[in-house]
């Protein structure tokens, strides 16, 4: 395996914001009569309209989505990275890698700023693709935009829409398990359990080199 390239999803893989992400879901659905346990699942990895369109299709999913990042600007205090995610993104940042996630721009990169967190020259939104998760467009468009194949390039995710994303594109895929149980990561190439985990398995396949 010769990984040129590393590629991250953002929400629960370089920031923890799976509780702040789960009281919107829930006001939303409450808002709009749903089961917020049923509009739950259908969440991770995916774009919020997709959700909205496969919880909701009477509902307009253009303006669902501005209701939604309404609540989600409520959050923003609450949403701080994963354990170990300064540590690592300094080190990967002597590579060429990028973020690829189904979240907003301006959220996610004013999270990062205020966080600490650094930014790749390279990042991938839900609106910069037709098709986003679990369709592999989002990882095809970083590779190219980095210059590499999908091939050589290695993913971290921990949904298993952006699992099925990433080896669709013809990525490695680490399934982190911060989300999701390792079972539901099946299609992953291996998993890790913490960034800690993913660093030492960057180390063991010579993507990055010790100090």
């Amino acid at each position: 395996m010769t990984i040129s390239a590393v590629l991250f999803d953002v929400d629960g893989v370089l920031l923890d914001s799976a509780a702040a992400h789960r009281r919107v879901w829930n006001s939303w659905s409450q808002l709009r009569g749903l089961d917020p346990e049923k509009v739950w699942q259908l969440t991770f990895g995916r774009r919020p309209e997709d959700t909205v369109k496969d919880a909701g299709a009477h509902l307009d999913p253009v303006v669902e989505r501005q209701v939604l990042d309404e609540l989600l600007a409520q959050e923003r205090d609450s949403v701080l990275p994963v354990d170990g995610a300064l540590d690592l993104l300094r080190v990967v940042s002597r590579n060429p890698w990028a973020i690829v996630t189904s979240g907003d721009r301006v959220f996610v990169e004013s999270r990062f700023a205020a966080v600490g967190l650094p930014l790749p020259a390279v990042r991938v939104y839900g609106s910069d693709v037709e098709n986003a998760k679990p369709a592999p467009d989002c990882f095809a468009l970083a590779a190219y935009r980095l210059g590499v194949s999908p091939s050589s390039c290695l993913v971290v995710e921990d949904a298993p829409a952006g699992v099925r994303a990433a080896v669709a594109a013809g990525c490695t895929v680490i399934g982190l398990t911060t989300t999701h149980q390792e079972e539901s990561l099946w299609q992953a190439h291996m998993c890790a359990t913490s960034l800690s985990e993913v660093r030492n398995l960057l180390i063991a396949h010579g993507v990055l080199t010790l100090p």
